[in-house]
Order: C-alpha cells, then sequence, then structure tokens
C-alpha cells in the first residue's frame, strides 16, 4: 500500500500540467502587462454625430407632412407647413400701415411747400409796404413843406384860411397814411414770422413722417419673415428620426419637433478613467471596434479631451462638501474621430452604438 500510494505521489503528468499551468499563466499575464503598458481600452464609448432638432420659428396648425421616418433629406428640403392665413393678413395690415405713413409724408410735404410759399408772399408784401412807405414819407415831406409856407403867409392873410386848413388836412393826412403804413408793415412782418414757424414745424414732421416711414418698412419685413417661417426646411443634409407630428395639430415656437440626424459626421465619444489619463495624449492612434460589426475594425485618432468630467455637466452634479463624500473614480470624455472616412462601413454607422476604443499610446 505504502509503494503505491509513493508512485502516485512520483505521477508525473501532474507535475507537467501544473508547469504548463503556471507557465501558460505567467506568459498570459507579462503579455497582459506589456500590452497594458502601451495600450489604454474601454468600452464605456458610443458612436455621436450631429444632431439637429426641427424647431418652428411661429406657432401655427400644421396643414402639411412632407418628411417621413428615415427620410434622407437635403439642406433645404420642406419638410412641413403650417397654415398661413393669418401671417399673409399680418403681411396686409403691415403693407397698408405703410401706405399710410407715406401718404402722410406726402401731406407733410405739400404743407411745408405751401408754407414756404407763404412766406415768398409774405416778403413780398413788405417789400410793398416798404415801397409804399418810402412814397408816403415823401407825400409827407412835401405836405410838411406846404404846410409851413402857408403857416407864413396865414400871418401876413396871403392866403386865406381855407387854403391854409387844407395844407393843414394834407400834412394830417400824410402822417395818418404813414403810420397805417408802419402798422401794416409790423403786421406783415408777424405774419411771415408766424409762417416761417410754421414752417419749420411742418419740416420737423417730414422727419417724423421718415421715422414713422422706416418703422413701418420694418414692421412689413417682420411681417414677411414670419410668413416665410409658416415652410420648415431641412437645415442640414441628413436622415430625419421618428416625425411625432400629425396634420392639424398646434405646433407652438420653439417647441422641438423631431430631429436631423447629420450621417455625414461621425465620431466616438469614450469616457475613460481619471486613472487612464496618464499617457494619453490629442493625435495617438485608436482602433474602435463596433459591436454591430465585430470582425471590423476601425482606424481612427484622438483629437480632444473634455474641458472637465461627465459629472460636472450633469443636472445634479456631486457637491463633496455637504459631507457624505465617498471617492468615486470620475471619467473624462474623450473625442475621437475616424481616420477612414471613406470606409463604407463608417456610414452605416448610427449614434448611440456600442464601441471598444484601443488608444495605442506609442
Amino acid at each position: 500500500m505504502e509503494t503505491q500510494e509513493t508512485k502516485k505521489k512520483r505521477n508525473p503528468i501532474f507535475i507537467i500540467i501544473l508547469g504548463i499551468l503556471v507557465v501558460g499563466g505567467s506568459w498570459f499575464g507579462i503579455s497582459k502587462y506589456r500590452y497594458a503598458l502601451h495600450h489604454e481600452g474601454t468600452d464605456d464609448a458610443q458612436v455621436s454625430a450631429d444632431i439637429s432638432p426641427v424647431i418652428p420659428r411661429v406657432a401655427g396648425y400644421v396643414t402639411d407632412i412632407r418628411a417621413r421616418d428615415n427620410q434622407q433629406v437635403k439642406k433645404g428640403d420642406t419638410l412641413m407647413i403650417l397654415d398661413d392665413r393669418d401671417y399673409v393678413l399680418k403681411v396686409e395690415q403691415a403693407q397698408a400701415a405703410l401706405q399710410i405713413a407715406e401718404t402722410s409724408l406726402n401731406s407733410a410735404k405739400a404743407t411745408t411747400s405751401a408754407a414756404k410759399a407763404n412766406i415768398a408772399t409774405s416778403q413780398a408784401s413788405v417789400g410793398t409796404i416798404d415801397a409804399q412807405i418810402e412814397a408816403a414819407k415823401i407825400t409827407l415831406w412835401r405836405a410838411s413843406q406846404d404846410f409851413d409856407r402857408y403857416a407864413n403867409l396865414i400871418k401876413d392873410h396871403s392866403i386865406t384860411q381855407q387854403q391854409f386848413e387844407q395844407a393843414s388836412a394834407a400834412k394830417q393826412t400824410a402822417e395818418k397814411q404813414l403810420s397805417i403804413l408802419q402798422e401794416q408793415k409790423n403786421q406783415a412782418l408777424q405774419q411771415t414770422n408766424a409762417v416761417s414757424v410754421q414752417s419749420n414745424a411742418t419740416a420737423s414732421q417730414i422727419n417724423v413722417a421718415d421715422a414713422t416711414i422706416h418703422q413701418r418698412q420694418v414692421d412689413v419685413d417682420a411681417a414677411k419673415l414670419n410668413l416665410s417661417y409658416t415652410v420648415i426646411t431641412a437645415p442640414q443634409d441628413g436622415l430625419v428620426s421618428k416625425v411625432n407630428v400629425q396634420p392639424g395639430q398646434f405646433v407652438q415656437a420653439g417647441q422641438p419637433l423631431f430631429s436631423i440626424v447629420h450621417s455625414n459626421n461621425i465620431w466616438v465619444i469614450a469616457n475613460f478613467k481619471e486613472t487612464q489619463l496618464d499617457k494619453m495624449k490629442e493625435g495617438q492612434r485608436v482602433v474602435v471596434t463596433v459591436d454591430a460589426y465585430p470582425g471590423h475594425k476601425f482606424e481612427a485618432k484622438l483629437t480632444s479631451f473634455s474641458p472637465a468630467t461627465g459629472s460636472t455637466f450633469a443636472l445634479l452634479p456631486p457637491d463633496n462638501s455637504s459631507g457624505n463624500f465617498v471617492k468615486v473614480v470620475q471619467r473624462l470624455p474623450v473625442r475621437i474621430e475616424f481616420a477612414g472616412v471613406s470606409d463604407t462601413l463608417v456610414k452605416k454607422l448610427r449614434p448611440g452604438m456600442n464601441v471598444f476604443v484601443d488608444v495605442h499610446l506609442d
């Protein structure tokens, strides 16, 4: 019995198997260790793309939907049409207000022209009165001379009392005439000043009318712009997501309706642990494996690092000063762009697909 147990203990098969396991485990561990020195990888990564929401700029009822689920569209293609009758009326209302403002401007210009004509007439009237005043002064001078002569002659009884009274009456008449003409001149000057003030006021109304026209023109342009917004077009080339809108539905301005995915611009966002970033830098080669195409390796390049960890941009970021602190390894989003853009499989990738990224640190 003892001899058989000794032989079993000395069986070389067990020693060989144990040696193979030790050598194999050592080789596996050393290879993994050497691989880890030159590579960093993570499966916390997804495909990303530019996604533009389709948002109406004006409110209205949907009359026509021309976009379908998963449809390929080009920039400027019509996706949806809203009822534009209210906006057409607003354009007509703004145009009518513009016509009223233009009529007011023409009226102000006509009033200004009439005021300028009245100023010219008043100035001409003042000139006529000035000439009449000069003639009246001459008449008064002659009547004064005759009155002085007749005053000397009446003393010698060389003329009759009637002739003296006639000379005195002529002098008084000339004085009254000169006084009346001077009063008329003052009134004409006052009227000229009044017309001048009215002309200045009318000229200022022209400036106000010009500003009103500009404002009404802006209203027309704004109304036409809102009218153009009733036709919703594609902002970029891409694929339409699920269209959750029905004809007759009322949509608000700024309400997201559906999205357009720009399939011509695809990249990967990989979330690496902060302990993995030591040797990583921009420009390093990356091999991407997509779960949907496990047998294909995509060539890519590390292009940029996020300015903050993912938790920083969360809706409720952690507050370590609250007292309940548990240290958790943070992850930093890293942008990885595909190098083989001509690869046909790249065009088949869709945002949200899971991928595994392997960053070559050399």
